[in-house]
């Protein structure tokens, strides 16, 4: 397991957190439990309802839309966010593609931290929309 410090550093690489204050980065650690993977297990599976989203602390993980690659994603990415939203079906399959060390935040506790950090539903937000206007353009030009 990385230490406290380690851990905060990793979350300050997310996107998504990082205009979070060292505060908000803690409350968002406590929030979720870091947990070792072995390269080859499946984390998220396409079709499945999701409950959770992970962040890669360390380590490779690959990104299957529809059993083609689009992604390889690694330290400081996080995956499965929507499901910190909804509980609709998971849009891609995760899978580790080396040893992996992630943060697995479950909705609940996700919105608990919401609930005492109001700003990061605003990056939130944010991260969505942007990602949806990129998926516009590749789609629409």
């Amino acid at each position: 397991m990385a230490s406290k410090k380690a851990s905060l550093e990793h979350l300050r690489k997310v996107q998504l957190f990082s205009s979070c204050s060292t505060k908000d980065l803690e409350r968002i650690a406590k929030a979720g439990d870091e947990l070792p993977f072995k390269a080859g297990t499946t984390i998220v599976d396409q079709g499945q309802t999701g409950k959770e989203a992970f962040i890669v602390l360390d380590g490779t993980v690959t990104v299957r839309r529809n059993g083609k690659k689009v992604a390889t994603l690694g330290s400081g990415t996080v995956v499965g966010e929507l499901s910190l939203l909804d509980h609709g079906p998971r849009t891609a399959t995760v899978i580790c593609e080396t040893d992996c060390t992630l943060l697995l935040i479950t909705q609940r506790h996700f919105l608990a931290v919401v609930d005492d950090v109001p700003a990061l539903a605003h990056k939130l937000l944010g991260s969505l929309a942007s990602r949806i206007r990129d998926l516009d353009r590749q789609y629409y030009g």
